[in-house]
């Protein structure tokens, strides 16, 4: 299969397919991709829907998450995640780039360029890493307008509205905001960082009906848990935000580490991917079939011949 033939492309649009994923029974896994290799990568191991984390995708462009990046920034990496794997993407779209025309225009971009879902989070410029401190909240009404506008501009796109309100105004006050954008029109809710079981399942319980979102990013205020044991917390979806650009970067700075030592990547070799798992993972031989395929350009007869 590739991208280039319309047959081989999904009839459904991102949204319903990501709306179908969220209906079936069990916990929809996320993990974040950051590039359409990750996004092969992570089809292949079996996963049906990814994520796009802003966290992940300023860190591959060497910058930090403080909501710096443009949307045509991230719109290049929705299409490129999207195209490559076919998969409905749940996007980090952080304050919605400005006020309620900026999220509309984000909203119509990312679904434009082929996402599912996007979630837009109530804290104010700069926006923080979720799990880190002194996070700055925007007042809950002026979010709740946000989440409105995104409604309004989206055709099949689902809104998920994520509250960073835990750290400051506790469990009450993120609860009541998830509340009030629910009320005007996010399909599901993200509370970040929670740091217990007790807390995500505390929420969940006054949350009755309404599709949540975990968060088990490494390194950060959430304890380790699985996603069958957020599944019996009450929660509908769980991402793994960063997890494939830590893996990635790591290995990436241990070759350049042993080329500077070694003076070439001899001693590393049998840890890399190689050519032919490269090929089959981009599907080149699908591309090269398909060039093959087509039926060559031939001149009329009776055309002058140059």
């Amino acid at each position: 299969m590739t991208y280039l033939v319309a047959a081989d492309l999904p009839r459904e649009s991102a949204g319903r397919r990501f709306r179908a994923l969220l209906k079936r029974p069990g916990i929809l896994q996320l993990p974040g991709a950051h590039n359409g290799m990750a996004a092969l990568q992570a089809k292949a191991a079996g996963f049906e829907a990814l994520y796009l984390s802003g966290a992940a995708m300023t860190a591959s462009m060497g910058l930090p998450d403080l909501g710096i990046i443009t949307v045509d920034e991230v719109s290049f990496f929705v299409r490129q995640i999207t195209r490559a794997s076919g998969l409905p993407l749940l996007v980090d779209a952080d304050t919605g780039y400005g006020e309620a025309l900026n999220v509309m225009h984000a909203t119509r971009v990312f679904e434009d360029s082929g996402a599912g879902a996007l979630h837009l989070e109530d804290q104010i410029l700069p926006k923080k890493c979720g799990h880190l401190n002194d996070k700055k909240i925007a007042d809950a009404h002026d979010m709740a307008a946000k989440v409105s506008a995104a409604a309004k501009a989206r055709r099949d796109l689902v809104i998920i509205a994520r509250t960073d309100a835990a750290a400051s105004e506790g469990l009450d006050g993120a609860v009541a905001r998830a509340k009030l954008y629910k009320a005007a029109g996010a399909d599901a809710i993200f509370p970040e960082a929670l740091n217990t079981a007790e807390m995500f399942r505390a929420f969940a319980e006054r949350m009755p009906g309404v599709p949540l979102l975990a968060n088990m990013t490494e390194f950060g205020k959430t304890p380790f848990f699985t996603a069958s044991e957020f599944e019996a917390m009450g929660y509908s979806m769980v991402i793994w935000p960063v997890s494939s650009l830590r893996m990635a970067n790591k290995a990436q700075a241990e070759l350049y580490a042993a080329i500077a030592r070694d003076g070439g990547t001899h001693k590393v070799v049998e840890r890399m991917q190689t050519r032919a798992e490269l090929y089959e993972t981009i599907g080149l031989h699908d591309y090269e079939a398909l060039d093959s395929s087509i039926v060559q350009t031939i001149v009329p007869a009776g055309m002058p011949q140059r």
